[in-house]
């Protein structure tokens, strides 16, 4: 790699890192396990639902698991959902040629199992509605999603945190659905998660080499403004507070768990050598953390009053 006085284009950045994809992406390949998702499915449980097959009706009663994983679950499918959208995303920002391409059909490839996967659990399960499930799969692909985060660099830092946030939501809704069969499938799905992360994360650790500056004001941008990508699913806020007082993702895990590992595995508080902006960014960045840390603290309070009151009341969040 060469460093450059001046910021680099996107067309050289992409051609400054693909030698680094390239290491990444034969790294990730040695390192990830192949998986079958009927593996993970119990089969053996289903049964034919009404409709043209003449079985039985969804009930409620059909499943044990608590609402809010069974909410969880919901929004992380339907999250998983939106591949292709994601796939245009990135395969319009990094391309479909060389190591580049080839990571970004491995990626698609990989992701596409994690939503066969969850919808087989669900539907054997009776886990959730499926009329309903189908419904709101629509709806939300229909929608679409479309980045925020013009640039490369913006998007190779969105990635970063956002592989790490939901591998976080995804090995959590399977420990409070009280599902074996759920939280096995989930373990399993957050371990990829988990290696796509490192993928972007190491990744993005390059362009701090190559362009610290103009890195610092994208990962600053992306952290101030971050939403989860699946913020355009129909009652997102309603469901997302619920996630949160369950303590399966919230604002505390968001920066503790998302946001400060990976900002501390790339030293940016440490970097040298940033020009005005890049310092800006810093101080922007600092600023914005320590905003969050007190959001989590008052928000960490509301729940735990909210969670006495209901135990004095006996009854459940």
């Amino acid at each position: 790699m060469s460093v450059t006085s001046r910021p680099f284009t996107q067309t050289e950045l992409l051609i400054e890192l693909e030698p680094v994809v390239a290491g990444e992406l034969d790294r990730h390949l040695a390192t990830a396990k192949e998986w079958f998702p009927h593996e993970y499915v119990p089969w053996s449980d289903g049964r034919t639902f009404d409709g043209i097959l003449g079985g039985e009706a969804w009930s409620p009663e059909d499943t044990s698991i608590p609402e809010v994983a069974r909410v969880s679950l919901v929004v992380n499918l339907l999250t998983e959902d939106n591949l292709p959208s994601y796939h245009h995303e990135i395969a319009t920002t990094f391309g479909r040629d060389g190591a580049w391409g080839t990571w970004v059909h491995r990626w698609t490839a990989e992701e596409g199992r994690h939503g066969i996967a969850i919808r087989d659990y669900l539907t054997v399960s009776r886990a959730v509605d499926p009329v309903a499930l189908e419904r709101a799969r629509m709806t939300h692909m229909e929608t679409g999603f479309a980045t925020e985060h013009e640039g490369m660099l913006r998007q190779l830092a969105y990635v970063s945190f956002q592989e790490l946030a939901t591998r976080i939501a995804h090995r959590n809704t399977g420990k409070v659905s009280g599902d074996p069969h759920c939280e096995r499938l989930l373990s399993r799905i957050a371990a990829d998660e988990n290696l796509h992360m490192l993928f972007y994360r190491n990744l993005l650790a390059a362009a701090l080499e190559l362009d610290p500056s103009q890195t610092m004001r994208a990962v600053t941008d992306v952290v101030t403004s971050f939403q989860m990508p699946g913020h355009g699913i129909e009652g997102f806020a309603r469901k997302s507070v619920a996630i949160a007082m369950a303590g399966i993702y919230d604002i505390r895990q968001h920066r503790d768990e998302v946001l400060m590992p990976v900002l501390r595995q790339w030293k940016l508080f440490d970097i040298e050598g940033l020009d005005a902006d890049g310092e800006r960014a810093r101080e922007e960045l600092a600023a914005f953390l320590a905003q969050l840390d007190s959001a989590a603290a008052r928000f960490e309070e509301r729940r735990d009053a909210r969670r006495a009151r209901a135990a004095a009341a006996g009854t459940s969040l």
